[in-house]
């Protein structure tokens, strides 16, 4: 088989085909674009104080998808698949919102990027899980960026996160 035509079994060939064709490939990595919203992130306060926490599951998330279009084609499995934009920038203006769900979850949480049509706010902790904030709630996506982006492609329906 042609080796470009063959996928990764990292994703599922849907996913990994909206990712492939957004511009990503196994082994991108553009450290030196995650460094920079590493340093505007860190250099932005809050009007209240609150400052954004940089951590390594970030950068790395960011190295490897950041700036991505990701647009899903076809149905969803449970819910409508979302176009998702990966920039962490969306979040700059979040850092009292990402600082609560930081304190409930127990743990440092960092903007990740956003869904394009609703707005929601895609975030990631320290240990590489992604989560959403919308208006309806807080949203866990998956245990690491991979199953994230697989479920927001795929439309799998994600867990509310609730309180205590």
């Amino acid at each position: 088989m042609h080796p470009d035509r063959t996928s990764s079994t990292r994703f599922p060939v849907p996913v990994d085909a909206a990712l492939r064709a957004a511009g990503w490939q196994p082994g991108r990595w553009d450290i030196k674009q995650a460094e920079i919203w590493a340093d505007a992130l860190r250099e932005h306060t809050s009007p209240a104080g609150h400052r954004h926490a940089v951590f390594p599951a970030a950068v790395e998330a960011w190295a490897e998808f950041g700036g991505l279009h990701i647009t899903p084609t076809g149905p969803g499995r449970q819910i409508a698949p979302t176009a998702i934009h990966l920039d962490p920038l969306h979040g700059l203006h979040m850092a009292r919102t990402l600082a609560d769900l930081g304190r409930a979850l127990d743990r440092e949480v960092s903007p990740l990027g956003a869904e394009t049509d609703s707005a929601a706010l895609l975030a990631i902790d320290t240990e590489g899980r992604v989560y959403a904030l919308d208006h309806t709630g807080d949203w866990y996506l998956g245990p690491d960026i991979d199953q994230a982006l697989a479920a927001l492609v795929a439309g799998t329906e994600p867990a509310r996160l609730t309180a205590g």
